[in-house]
């Protein structure tokens, strides 16, 4: 069947053959064959399979009956390269062992076991390339999937082809960012060669081509139906192809012995095709091995493996068909026996979902097992498995109570799982039921319902919730309410600053508890009021403070960053984010890392470290992208448009700016919205578009964006517009603004800035005196960039003032930093100041040093080289393959012109990294 399937199907082949060769020659590449059944798609993974030479080989399959079952999936397909496991980094190897069951899970990140299947496919690619097939892809449990995923969006120098088949209209197995191939149906010429080998008469092979419309699966068995049912298949009625198929497979089991027929339903109710287990279940049902054959000899099955031990269908509509056309009866009977069959301890997940499956009602049994099955599938990271066990755990609960908490269980486990909307519904479900629980309950169920919808832009529904679950346990929990509240202000931000005001006000009204581990972090958040003008405590002593109390979730200390550059401190918060970053990477905690970084790269961007905010960035938008987390998704496009705008691209600023502004939800903006706006702003003064650029600004100054950490940090852009417009008016309010907020945050820097709009503002020769005096305030080396954006503007004031010789100075300090950062408008309107002084005139300097003819991931990679680390271990912590670091490094060293890693560690002062 599998060589006829491939008839009209050579460009399917020369892509594949194409893949192949990449692999050969070093490099890896993914995938996703769709179309619908019998379309094909087996067809060419066998024929990828037999090209494949002297290529290791993988191949697995989804299996439908397993899809609850975490990382079922995986453990199938990595069984043979499970050998080479023992090269992977130790948390990496601890992972993948204890996603296969093999070892403790107590801590393990569900992105880590992602890291460890790249890191597993690039040691068992060894030096000959590998090919790794997944068949019925879209039956894959969820945890294998998303670790796949994880793996083929990292390939790049591993010579690893990774090929997924997946059925059309499934819906379950999205893989964005992976290439794919849609077959559609056998041109005319190839679907008439395949009916050659049946004498037809000419009307009876018109009607077959046109009902088969291509599909070689149908063109091949209809006929032998059509012989066989004398006509049945061509029954009046508009049947699907599917349908069709299904009526011609079964006329074909229909004829097998009644026996053969149960032990066929055995095996179409397990799926797994372990032999043992079948017989063991078919027992109980009359029917012995002997009544396997005329099912084989049919060719309804197959022998799944060499040694006999399993056994497999034909295709998987024979499945279908012998388990969706049997008696209701006979199939609660076949679970039942199937259940008593895997009474070992290894299968105890499999039968508590036979279980399940054979339950007519309400079965407290079922529902425990099924409990035990989602503990366990928790405690491996598969919380979408898990998800689904404490769901119908709760569907066969017997008690009210025991059915509501199993539904919130699941609603927990699917928030984890990142299945937002399942985690809505089950967590509302949960709600109803709850009434009469206890307010701790209540709390908690309000705070997965909140957090569910704000990972889905909903943020006013989800604040809302967390402030109606803080006021539930206020009185009687004040620590957890703390919680609640604290994410609350998180939220609050997304709304407005009235709305994160009446939250501080909650929080600050929370009684006193001393012995709180929280306190330190609700002191420190209370100052995000714009009401107050105090200075806040450092930010080194708050997190000591909830270290030493023994509480410092990561959620906390992160939510602790973004306060603190509200607030002005802007190298401490740098400081905390990378040291989260760090504990991130080192537990392999990729989804957590989007987070931290966008923080670091935000520290970057104040401190003018332009380079190294395109690094960031870079490496977060990906992992943001590959984790599906929108929201960073969006914060980083407007980050690395304000990095194009300061650049003078428009066209990259524009696209990605529109990424960042995509997403708005009724009564909220997108996450990215204010970094776009900025950076729109930017682009436009740079371009010596001031009308544009000051319209812009000004969105930032009005609800809800403008107690913003962007909308404070544009001020001085605003003012500079508003001068240039010719109506300094506009500027008041918010340098009056800007001027409240630097004196509570009480930095050097602040203060410049403020003196910078000042001199701006300035009619005399005051201007000159805020000029100097921000310059002053200045730390050129810390803060380059705002020093030459004071420099440069102190420039043209003393050339308007007819004192060029005085100006070269500034506008030369302005023009060096510009030069190096790259800011092309920048540079040059500081070059054409100093041309009008009468200095002789500049070509641009190279930005950056050499550093900044790498790529952001080269950059990177050369950095944790120059710093002494192994390939491996700069794999490990940039979620990459360590040959992918290799090949990086290879194209890094002519740009830096190294030719060895001593080289680099020796010249990396000079080099700019």
């Amino acid at each position: 069947m599998s060589a006829a399937q491939l008839h009209g199907r050579e460009p399917e082949q020369d892509a594949i053959a194409e893949l192949l060769a990449g692999a050969r020659a070093g490099s890896s590449s993914s995938l996703v064959l769709r179309g619908e059944p019998g379309i094909g798609k087996t067809a060419l993974l066998e024929h990828a399979a037999a090209s494949a030479g002297d290529m290791r080989l993988l191949r697995g399959t989804g299996v439908e009956v397993e899809a609850e079952l975490p990382f079922s999936g995986l453990q199938l397909l990595l069984r043979p390269a499970l050998g080479s496991r023992a090269a992977l980094p130790g948390p990496q190897r601890a992972a993948l062992q204890a996603a296969f069951g093999l070892g403790s899970a107590a801590g393990c990140e569900p992105m880590l076991v992602g890291l460890a299947v790249l890191s597993l496919l690039t040691e068992h690619a060894d030096r000959t390339g590998l090919l790794c097939l997944v068949d019925d892809a879209q039956w894959l449990d969820r945890a294998s999937r998303e670790a796949l995923l994880f793996a083929a969006r990292r390939l790049h120098a591993e010579g690893v082809v990774m090929i997924f088949a997946a059925r059309d209209g499934e819906g379950a197995f999205p893989a964005p960012g992976l290439a794919e191939l849609r077959l559609s149906g056998l041109a005319p010429q190839a679907a008439a060669a395949l009916l050659d080998r049946h004498p037809l008469a000419p009307a009876v092979r018109y009607r077959l081509l046109a009902e088969a419309d291509g599909n070689p699966l149908a063109l091949l068995e209809l006929p032998v139906a059509l012989a066989a049912e004398g006509g049945s298949v061509f029954s009046p009625g508009a049947l699907p192809l599917t349908d069709r198929l299904q009526l011609a497979f079964h006329g074909q089991v229909s004829r097998m012995p009644q026996s053969c027929q149960s032990l066929l339903l055995v095996a179409a109710a397990d799926e797994t095709g372990e032999l043992a287990v079948i017989l063991r279940a078919a027992a109980a049902l009359g029917a012995d091995v002997d009544d396997l054959s005329p099912a084989e000899r049919a060719g309804l099955v197959l022998r799944g493996d060499a040694d006999g031990t399993t056994i497999r269908f034909r295709h998987p509509l024979i499945r279908a068909v012998v388990y969706q056309r049997a008696p209701l009866g006979q199939r609660l009977a076949v679970h039942r026996a199937l259940a008593a069959a895997l009474g070992s301890p290894e299968h105890a997940d499999r039968r508590a979902w036979h279980l399940a499956a054979a339950a007519t009602g309400a079965d407290e049994e079922a529902a425990a097992a099924l409990e035990r099955t989602a503990a366990r599938a928790r405690d491996r990271s598969g919380h979408e498995a898990a998800a689904a066990a404490y769901e119908r755990a709760a569907r066969l609960s017997v008690e009210p109570t025991a059915r509501a908490r199993r539904e919130a269980l699941a609603a927990q486990a699917a928030l984890e799982a990142g299945d937002l909307e399942r985690a809505r519904a089950l967590g509302s479900r949960a709600a109803r039921r709850l009434d009469d629980a206890p307010a701790a309950v209540r709390a908690g169920i309000a705070h997965v319902r909140a957090l569910a919808d704000f990972w889905q832009g909903s943020y006013p529904t989800a604040h809302r919730l967390l402030l109606d679950g803080a006021e539930l346990i206020r009185d009687t929990d004040p620590g957890r309410a703390a919680v609640l509240l604290i994410e609350a202000v998180h939220t609050s931000w997304y709304l407005g600053e009235r709305q994160l005001a009446a939250t501080l006000d909650r929080l600050v009204a929370l009684p006193p508890d001393d012995a709180d581990p929280l306190a330190p972090v609700g002191r420190h958040l209370v100052h995000l009021d714009p009401r107050r003008c105090q200075r806040p405590p450092p930010l080194a002593d708050t997190v000591a403070a909830v270290r030493r109390r023994g509480a410092a979730p990561d959620e906390v200390l992160t939510i602790l960053c973004g306060a603190a550059l509200a607030l002005g401190q802007d190298a401490d918060a740098y400081e905390l984010a990378i040291g989260l970053a760090a504990e991130h990477r080192a537990r392999g905690g990729a989804g957590r890392l989007p987070t931290v970084l966008f923080f670091a790269a935000e520290g970057e961007v104040f401190a003018g470290r332009h380079l190294d905010a395109l690094a960031t960035a870079t490496e977060a938008l990906r992992l943001a992208r590959d984790t599906g987390q929108q929201q960073w998704v969006s914060q980083f496009s407007s980050v690395l448009a304000y990095l194009d705008a300061a650049k003078g691209d428009e066209v990259a600023c524009r696209r990605h700016a529109e990424e960042g502004l995509a997403g708005a939800t009724a009564g909220a903006i997108s996450p990215g919205a204010p970094w776009a706006h900025w950076s729109l702003g930017l682009l436009d003064l740079g371009l010596g578009r001031a009308e544009a650029a000051l319209a812009r600004f000004e969105r930032l100054t009005r609800e809800p964006m403008r107690h913003h950490i962007c909308a404070t940090r544009a001020i001085p852009d605003l003012v500079e517009s508003a001068v240039r417009v010719g109506t300094p008016e506009r500027a008041a309010e918010p340098l009056a603004r800007l001027q409240r907020w630097a004196g509570s945050v009480r930095q050097p820097w602040a203060d410049a800035l403020v003196l910078r709009c000042r001199g701006l503002l300035a009619t005399d020769d005051r201007a000159e005196a805020c000029y100097t005096a921000a310059l002053d305030l200045h730390d050129r080396d810390v803060r380059p960039l705002e020093y030459a954006r004071t420099a440069l503007l102190h420039g043209e004031w003393l050339r308007r003032a007819r004192r060029k010789a005085e100006a070269r100075g500034p506008l030369h300090d302005a023009l060096e930093v510009f030069d190096r950062l790259g800011m092309r408008p920048w540079a040059e309107r500081a070059r054409g100041e100093l041309t009008a002084t009468g200095a002789q005139e500049q070509g641009p300097a190279p930005a950056e040093g050499v550093a900044a003819g790498l790529t952001p991931q080269e950059l990177q990679i050369a950095r944790l080289a120059a710093q002494g680390l192994s390939n491996r271990d700069i794999a490990a912590q940039l979620f990459l393959s360590h040959r992918t670091v290799g090949y990086h490094l290879y194209k890094a060293y002519p740009k830096l012109g190294v030719a060895s890693r001593g080289e680099l560690r020796d010249f990396a002062d000079r080099l700019g990294l």
